[in-house]
């Protein structure tokens, strides 16, 4: 049947999305944040200000008969000066929690990055366009479509050959997660296909994923946007974007964690909240950042080009991060029951790198993140993890 006759519009509204903390109203249509409008105000840099505004775990949820749907958006792509353009973002179409259809929005906007350091750039608008999923399963069905992680996007109207209804109330455990670049998603090949998507996928929770690439940073507005989201579980990842951008010593980073943690207790005292360091990352081990560029052999790698010899000064590694979240939580869990802490190393440790190496000794690549997200599953969702269903 010829069903462009039936073409049903629907506009793009809030209470359609999942995964997100607020939305702004574009001359085109909704661009979803994993930041409240508060937050952003405060926002220091424009690393941040980009990473925010995409869409890591960030997904459209309705019920359907569709077996045509089309979402049209207007994308905006980063592109750094003098570097390869990135493929398009994925979208995810998932049929009744099974990953059924992808497509990519080619065109957009671009925001050419001219300054790797300060993240300043220049933006270049371009045409909206639509990402088209075909031949889908006939019959009522729960549709979720995952946003590309890689690029922000304003999301304007559906168009299906089958009314969309409300998804009802999965009943789910809300998992809400900090990270950096790598909870982000950074190097992994689709929406679903970051750490933490899978993970909360083997953990059978809803996942609001607040890793934000380059600035897990332990921001006092990051604390304060989770004490005000509700949740049944909390993670925060921290270390690797204290050392590779070098913003503090360990005098400030000690009361940086008791006043993030503080914070998010002051919204959820007794929610399961766990603490995990950061996943092996040889470069940044025992040698404090900055971390640098390096070019040499004509392949983005890093370089930390911190000198090991100043740990002694308070110079923050990966390793003296480590050792002080244990203690952090260690001392403040004969108070708070329900605070854990896990090593990242146990998500990613030495036999992981020597089976899945960082490619640019820092990013894990696609088969590190479903190592990663395998061992989360594992270590928290798992039997006698903190993150178990708990049974009466």
């Amino acid at each position: 049947m010829n069903t462009e006759h039936y073409t049903i519009t629907t506009p793009v509204t809030a209470d359609m999305l999942r995964g997100h903390l607020d939305v702004e109203a574009t001359a085109h249509g909704l661009l979803p944040h994993r930041l409240p409008a508060r937050a952003r105000r405060q926002i220091p840099d424009n690393q941040l200000a980009v990473a925010e505004a995409q869409p890591s775990g960030v997904r459209l949820v309705f019920r359907t008969r569709a077996t045509t749907i089309d979402l049209d958006t207007l994308p905006t792509k980063r592109v750094y000066r003098g570097f390869p353009a990135p493929a398009d973002g994925v979208y995810d179409l998932l049929v009744d929690g099974r990953l059924a259809a992808q497509a990519t929005v080619a065109g957009g906007n671009v925001r050419m990055i001219t300054d790797m350091f300060t993240q300043s750039s220049e933006l270049s608008e371009g045409p909206a366009g639509t990402a088209r999923f075909t031949d889908l399963a006939a019959g009522d069905k729960d549709v979720e479509i995952w946003l590309p992680h890689t690029e922000s996007t304003e999301l304007i109207a559906l168009r299906t050959d089958a009314p969309i209804e409300p998804a009802s109330d999965s009943g789910r455990r809300v998992w809400l997660h900090h990270g950096s670049s790598i909870s982000h998603g950074s190097n992994a090949a689709h929406p679903t296909a970051i750490w933490p998507a899978l993970a909360a996928a083997q953990g059978g929770v809803e996942l609001v994923n607040l890793g934000f690439g380059g600035s897990a940073l332990l921001d006092p507005f990051t604390a304060r946007a989770m004490r005000d989201t509700p949740a049944d579980l909390i993670s925060v990842k921290v270390g690797i974007n204290v050392v590779n951008s070098d913003v503090m010593r360990l005098r400030a980073f000690t009361p940086a964690v008791h006043g993030f943690l503080d914070t998010i207790r002051e919204g959820h005292p007794t929610t399961p909240l766990l603490v995990v360091s950061s996943i092996l990352c040889p470069v940044q081990e025992d040698t404090p950042g900055p971390l640098a560029p390096d070019f040499d052999g004509g392949t983005l790698r890093f370089k930390a080009t911190g000198d090991p010899a100043e740990r002694a000064a308070g110079r923050l590694t990966l390793n003296v991060i480590r050792h002080e979240l244990a203690r952090i939580v260690e001392q403040r869990a004969a108070e708070d029951p329900n605070l854990y802490y896990l090593d990242g190393r146990d998500l990613y440790g030495e036999k992981d790198y020597a089976e899945f190496p960082l490619p640019d000794e820092v990013h894990p690549d696609p088969a590190g993140h479903r190592r990663i997200g395998e061992n989360f599953a594992r270590l928290a969702f798992g039997g006698g993890g903190p993150f178990a269903t708990k049974t009466s």
